[in-house]
């Protein structure tokens, strides 16, 4: 008999604006006591020192996880230039260092090669696999390797503030996959004088943004109480981008035993990806075929 999970069934999305110093791992953790919940993850990980948006799914709001993490997500972020890091941001150490500081023109000029279909080199002191290994775990070892240039959407990049000479604050919307110390090190490196991010920002991602989620200090003090509750939003929000059709209430029953459902949809395409709902409430997400949803992921609310 398979072990009943310990927590409470809760499903939805809270959204964190998490703090620099703590891990994404971390706020899920605390997220999860402060709900008692019995299942949580996140939508994609932020550095340590990173701040900004952090969206936690519950329950089953966690098989909706993918959407999130492939949505659209966007950036404020300030390089630091006139120095490389071996991690590209603050937390490492100086490897090089120039006098040189471009101009406003110097940077805006460069920003368009930064933008559209990509290829970008992820940072050595990240979770990328290297032969089966985290390449972090690599580099503090000591170990030499090269990593592997990999596909980007970048929809934006704009220098939006130049605080002094030393600094430049950019703003990128992007695709999944995307690492701002990147970018701050490709630009310093092509403007010739080196760079890596002082500070970075998520501040939204998908339909989630910063400015609406919880500090953990508020989470601390709701903590077990029904107001903490009330901040979980519904699970459907994780389908924003996911066309969605209506399930009648027969197909609605065949979906949620995993089976392909009849449901009423307009604009839909054979063969289309869409989620399908009821009374509001999703029920399956699948994909769309004559008439009915053929469902791979289906919820239990």
């Amino acid at each position: 008999m398979a072990r009943k999970r310990k927590g409470r069934e809760i499903s939805g999305w809270l959204v964190v604006d998490k703090p620099a110093g703590m891990t994404s791992t971390a706020v899920v953790n605390k997220v999860k006591w402060a709900l008692q919940a019995q299942k949580a993850g996140h939508a994609g990980t932020l550095d340590p020192e990173a701040t900004g948006v952090l969206a936690v799914a519950l329950g089953e709001a966690t098989k909706t996880v993918p959407y999130i993490t492939d949505a659209l997500k966007a950036y404020t972020f300030c390089v630091r230039l006139g120095q490389a890091t071996n991690t590209d941001d603050t937390e490492g150490e100086v490897i090089a260092e120039s006098d040189r500081r471009p101009t406003d023109e110097d940077i805006k000029a460069l920003l368009g090669s930064f933008v559209g279909d990509v290829m970008q080199v992820p940072p050595k002191y990240s979770a990328v696999k290297i032969d089966g290994q985290r390449a972090y775990k690599l580099a503090r070892e000591g170990e030499e390797f090269e990593v592997a240039a990999r596909p980007l959407w970048v929809e934006e990049l704009l220098l939006v503030d130049r605080p002094d000479a030393d600094h430049a604050v950019l703003e990128m919307t992007c695709g999944k996959g995307g690492y701002v110390r990147s970018v701050a090190r490709d630009l310093g490196e092509k403007l010739g004088c080196f760079g890596h991010v002082a500070w970075l920002r998520r501040v939204w991602s998908g339909p989630f943004e910063a400015e609406n989620g919880l500090s953990i200090e508020d989470i601390d003090k709701l903590a077990h109480t029904p107001e903490l509750e009330a901040h979980v939003r519904p699970l459907e929000e994780g389908l924003a981008d996911v066309p969605m059709v209506t399930a009648t209430p027969e197909g609605a029953a065949r979906l949620r035993n995993g089976n392909p459902g009849m449901v009423i949809a307009q604009g839909i395409e054979y063969g289309d990806e869409c989620w399908a709902a009821i009374d509001g409430k999703a029920v399956a997400v699948g994909r769309y075929k004559a008439g009915e949803l053929h469902p791979s992921r289906v919820f239990n609310q």
